[in-house]
């Protein structure tokens, strides 16, 4: 049996392994499988004519490494730099894939977008997708807080251009404070809240599992002039619906332009990422709670912001939830957001009780047939 797809990625990786066993459920042969070392080093090749499914380089310390230069992996910072390299390492695989005639399941160029948050912002905008109002020109904590007043904004979210998992993703609040007296210094007539899975060491700043919270000016200009240098995405704070007293929003995996996937993250946090003390909530309960047309309505959202990256197989969309339970955003767009082990496919959908992986094995071998892939 000839190989099926040949994935770059990290062997051994849940994701790669994932893909491997939807492969062989399919019954079509083990993926080849191209370390994103070889990749960034330039020392591989493509095979002839088969598909590629390119994955992330998040887990592969070796990657890691060389994308980053000699920095802890855990140091928040260094995107720009991370950023560079992938993107030169997406240019290789475009290059290979180009001379070996192998269709690309997911186009570099559109993960390259996905992975500066500003572009895929002015993307999804431009298209009409709802996102969240977001500030320009911020190079430090100073243009910050002058581009929050002009807009009178005082709840905004602070993220590094090319973060993902919640790196160094700063939810700041500012709120006038009663308790000033007159006479009192500059800066003492207003409370600061920023929360932040960045904690502050000797040599810098780090990420951490658990969220921190800082409390003075001080303590928020250091992290956001240290994320600066790397480019910052800042937009309005969009408070979020919620259950149970955790506030909530969705990761939905949409494949070939169809919501296949939805998770409910919640937490009692800003950030609801589960790696970060968020937990899986029960999609039942917002379904209900949006009703059938709002359901319709979040998930054409969804459909709409993945329509902005029309060679990608793939996409995971973030999608915001407000309060009232009828207005919507879209927070983000991951080219690698289908990392939801033992997560069925939306009962109503065409991926009803199979997971991420064997939806898109399928969408690929039908897209293939149809040559509608990148290439």
């Amino acid at each position: 049996m000839s190989v099926s797809f040949t994935v770059v990625g990290f062997p051994g990786d849940r994701r790669v392994t994932l893909f491997a066993d939807a492969c062989r459920a399919a019954g079509l042969a083990e993926p080849r499988v191209v370390g994103w070392p070889d990749v960034l080093r330039g020392t591989f090749a493509l095979p002839a004519g088969v598909p590629v499914r390119i994955d992330s380089p998040g887990e592969d310390p070796e990657a890691d490494a060389l994308l980053r230069g000699p920095v802890a992996a855990t140091r928040t910072g260094g995107g720009a730099r991370w950023y560079a390299g992938f993107v030169e390492g997406l240019g290789r695989i475009a290059d290979a894939a180009r001379a070996a005639g192998a269709p690309l399941l997911n186009d570099p160029d559109e993960i390259a977008v996905m992975f500066d948050k500003r572009l895929c912002h002015a993307r999804l905008s431009a298209a009409g997708v709802p996102v969240p109002p977001a500030l320009t020109g911020v190079d430090g904590y100073a243009a910050l807080r002058a581009r929050m007043a002009e807009a009178g904004m005082r709840r905004v979210f602070v993220k590094p251009a090319h973060g993902s998992s919640a790196s160094g993703v700063i939810a700041l609040e500012v709120a006038p404070d009663a308790r000033a007296g007159a006479g009192a210094g500059a800066g003492a007539g207003e409370r600061i809240k920023a929360v932040t899975s960045a904690v502050r060491r000797e040599d810098g700043f780090h990420n951490s599992l658990r969220v921190q919270t800082y409390r003075t000016a001080e303590e928020v200009a250091a992290l956001v002039d240290a994320l600066a240098p790397d480019g910052l995405h800042v937009e309005r704070w969009m408070p979020k619906a919620g259950l149970s007293g955790r506030v909530l929003d969705l990761r939905v995996v949409v494949v070939g332009g169809v919501p296949t996937h939805a998770v409910v993250r919640t937490s009692t946090a800003p950030m609801t990422n589960l790696h970060l003390g968020g937990r899986r909530g029960d999609l039942g309960a917002v379904r209900a709670a949006l009703g059938e047309d709002g359901w319709r309505e979040a998930m054409d959202v969804c459909a709409r912001a993945a329509a902005c990256f029309p060679r990608s197989l793939m996409v995971g969309v973030d999608l915001l939830v407000g309060i009232g339970w009828r207005r919507f955003a879209v927070g983000e767009v991951n080219a690698f957001g289908d990392l939801l082990p033992g997560l069925p496919g939306l009962p109503d959908g065409p991926a009803a009780g199979v997971d991420a992986y064997t939806a898109q094995v399928r969408a690929a071998m039908s897209a293939l047939s149809g040559s509608t892939c990148a290439t």
